[in-house]
């Protein structure tokens, strides 16, 4: 033992020569042996814990997530629309199905069926509607203007070109016709020579122009009974599906005012009638599907089942000669707005003649038709002869039309029935059917050539995006091959 004075005035301090070591050696030992144990204990404690747990509950571990994935499978099951509805307003009976090969980059397409929410965009900072109806009530007491038209139109009177003693192609269907001459005028659309085209967009009181139905055997045959429910129609909402490409989708969102007053047609062809009766969509004894009725046509005068299309599309005015109204919807879309509102809203409100949606990528047909090159929706070649003919006829590549763009998107089409819309239409099909079926490459041009249409609504796409749930095409249309 031995000690140490600094000072007088200094703490004396005893160490132990032997302690020191000992007693740190004692302090090691014990605290790496508190450690060492206490981890140890820790983990044999959770390990024997979850192997209990393991053992005891192993059967949920499997049955949970089973149950789990087979109940997601049965809502979206639940979720598949169907073509059949009930008599209510906005009720849609899920039956049927749409087959077990639908493309998987539909679902998230499809999940947009019977949607009602609004789409909206900012105005000056305010969020608003891109479409504004009339209330429920304001609807049940709204009437359409339904009788002659009172306007100064400069064209007074139509007379569609016809032929019953069809000069050429005599006894043969129009479609052996059209491949025998390597042509897609037949005996339905009539053989509009360039000279007959120029003289067309000529403004008369009278217009003598090619608008399909050219002759008794041009094709195109709807039976009597469906031509009888047709010519009643007053404000018709249309669609077809030809080639079995698309399925029905129910309207959606009307009143009941418009229920008792306005007929939906859809146009199906021997194709597609049997491509919906195989999922079980079959026809009822009154003729209907749903809000639908079907209409099958029979002898289509067209290869190419989008030419076909254009028939119901843009020829309304021949297939419902007593309308005084219509509104087209592309079979890839479902209908989700009141007609009658949106006829106010698109027609009468705005003081329009026709209304269509202005183009959402693109503003010239110039760049429209390299798209559609691009994208393989015509060959190069008969897109070149379209543009070339219209750069001819002068056509300009400004983008903008009486103030809108000037390219349009033609999914939907809301539009009176007059003289001028008449023969508007009459001369867009005659275009599509002498050039290529992509309709938005002529009808700004038809528009520009037959410039005493003025009163076009073209609404923005917003507005579009509200009438409809778009779902895309189902599947890719079959050509007829006979």
């Amino acid at each position: 033992m031995s000690s140490s004075i600094f000072n007088n005035n200094s703490i004396s301090i005893s160490v132990s020569d032997d302690d020191p070591d000992e007693l740190g050696r004692m302090r090691v030992r014990v605290r790496r042996k508190r450690k060492k144990h206490g981890d140890q204990r820790g983990r044999t404690e959770c390990t024997q814990l979850l192997i209990r747990w393991f053992v005891k509950y192993w059967i949920l571990l499997v049955f949970l997530p089973a149950a789990a994935l087979l109940i997601f499978e049965a809502t979206r099951v639940g979720r598949k629309p169907g073509l059949a509805v009930n008599s209510g307003v906005n009720e849609v009976k899920k039956s049927g199905s749409l087959g077990n090969k639908e493309p998987i980059s539909k679902v998230k397409e499809l999940s947009n069926l019977n949607r009602l929410d609004p789409t909206t965009h900012v105005v000056g900072g305010v969020r608003e509607r891109c479409l504004k109806l009339l209330s429920a009530e304001e609807l049940a007491h709204l009437e359409l203007p339904l009788n002659e038209e009172s306007s100064s139109n400069l064209v007074k009177r139509l007379v569609y070109i016809s032929d019953q003693e069809t000069p050429y192609g005599a006894g043969e269907s129009t479609v052996s016709w059209q491949r025998i001459n390597d042509t897609r005028f037949n005996l339905f659309t009539g053989n509009q020579t360039m000279d007959e085209r120029e003289k067309s967009f000529k403004v008369n009181e009278t217009a003598v122009i090619h608008c399909g139905f050219y002759s008794e055997n041009g094709g195109f045959k709807i039976s009597d009974e469906d031509k009888s429910y047709m010519q009643s129609c007053k404000v018709a909402v249309s669609t077809c599906a030809f080639g079995g490409g698309d399925d029905l989708y129910q309207p959606i969102g009307m009143s009941e005012a418009s229920l008792k007053k306005v007929c939906y047609v859809a146009f199906w062809d021997e194709i597609t009638l049997a491509a919906q009766e195989l999922q079980g969509n079959k026809i009822g004894d009154d003729g209907f599907i749903g809000k639908w009725r079907i209409v099958i046509v029979k002898n289509l005068p067209f290869v190419d089942q989008r030419l076909n299309g254009k028939i119901p599309k843009m020829l309304p005015h021949r297939l419902f000669p007593h309308a005084k109204y219509s509104i087209w919807v592309d079979s890839k879309s479902q209908f989700r707005r009141d007609p009658l509102g949106v006829i106010e809203a698109l027609l009468l409100r705005t003081n329009s003649v026709l209304a269509i949606s202005e183009h959402g990528a693109r503003s010239s047909v110039y760049d429209e038709a390299k798209a559609v090159v691009r994208k393989h929706k015509a060959t190069p070649e008969e897109v070149e002869v379209q543009i070339t003919q219209y750069r001819k006829d002068g056509l300009p590549a400004d983008k903008r039309f009486n103030g809108k763009k000037a390219l349009n998107e033609a999914s939907v089409i809301v539009r009176e029935h007059t003289t001028l819309t008449n023969m508007l239409m009459c001369l867009w099909f005659n275009e599509v059917v002498r050039f290529t079926s992509r309709d938005q490459l002529s009808f700004p041009y038809v528009l520009w050539r037959l410039k005493v249409v003025k009163n076009i609504n073209a609404f923005p796409v917003c507005t579009r995006k509200d009438l409809v749930n778009s779902m895309g095409h189902i599947r890719k249309a079959k050509p007829l091959t006979n």
